[in-house]
């Protein structure tokens, strides 16, 4: 994977710049820094619960008892 270093990222932002207008563009830099915080929150609420449930080990379920059928007492035995 290619790095982005100065030149190229100097022709995007100049990029961005021409499509979007220089009035849009703070308003697009906010939404983008706001979305990833958001994901970042997300991402990292999902490792935290993964974690939690890893360290806490499985948890023990009681079986559930089997009852025979309804009337299966009141029949007589061949």
């Amino acid at each position: 994977m290619p790095n982005i270093g100065a030149p190229e990222l100097l022709l995007l932002l100049l990029a961005a710049l021409i499509v979007f207008g220089p009035r849009k563009l703070p308003e697009l830099g906010k939404s983008l820094g706001q979305g990833l915080r958001e994901f970042r929150r997300s991402t990292s609420a999902v490792t935290d619960e993964v974690r939690r449930g890893l360290d806490s080990g499985p948890e023990v379920v009681a079986p559930v008892p089997v009852l025979p059928p309804e009337g299966a007492a009141h029949r007589p035995r061949a």
